[in-house]
């Protein structure tokens, strides 16, 4: 069983309301895609994911009945926090933590859709580097895509990471990116989810870390 298929997200209602619990109980697997990766360097992005996967769980653990989707706790943070809001408290971690999903989703996607280096075929770097460039570099300054340009050079062999994905297990490589193609339906839907409640509320921020 393949590491993605065992932690699939759910299909989204029509209103598209993510429900807190059953996003913080899924995505709290997501940390582990990063060591299919291999260099620890990507460990900065993982325990980027994993604090901010806390710090929203910190807030939705403190009342439950109140917080039963991911808006209830935006919408509640801007009328408690006024003028500091949305840089402030589970607003602030979910924000980051929907770029590191959206660079996972783009990976994979990229990977799904065939994207190569013809000179070097059996490397993902120009798959990272796509997810990077389009969901982190912006955001982040330059010592941190230094950072990124070391764990570049670290990244696995294309076989090796699919075979992690595959939990060790030797499959087909059309059979694992079969996987990864029905595992980011739903989780694309997700992120693009919260990715437009940012846009709704306004509660989207660019700066440089």
């Amino acid at each position: 069983m393949s590491l993605l298929m065992e932690n699939q997200f759910g299909e989204l209602p029509p209103d598209k309301a993510i429900d807190t619990k059953t996003f913080l109980d899924t995505v709290s697997h997501i940390p582990a895609f990063f060591d299919c990766l291999g260099s620890k360097v990507f460990t900065i992005i993982k325990s980027d994911i994993n604090g901010n996967i806390t710090k929203v769980r910190a807030v939705y653990v403190t009342n439950p009945a109140k917080y039963t989707t991911l808006e209830d706790i935006l919408v509640a943070e801007r009328e408690a926090h006024g003028a500091e809001w949305p840089k402030v408290g589970a607003t602030l971690a979910l924000m980051w933590l929907k770029r590191g999903l959206r660079f996972i989703q783009i990976l994979l996607q990229s990977l799904a859709d065939g994207d190569r280096d013809e000179n070097n075929p059996n490397l993902i770097r120009v798959n990272i580097t796509k997810a990077y460039e389009q969901a982190l570099k912006r955001y982040h300054g330059w010592i941190v895509q230094k950072i990124f340009n070391a764990a570049l050079l670290a990244a696995p062999y294309r076989s090796n990471f699919l075979k992690a994905l595959s939990k060790g297990e030797e499959v087909k490589e059309e059979d694992c990116l079969a996987n990864v193609r029905q595992f980011l339906v739903n989780y694309t839907a997700t992120i693009d989810a919260i990715y437009e409640l940012y846009t709704n509320l306004n509660a989207e921020l660019d700066y440089t870390v």
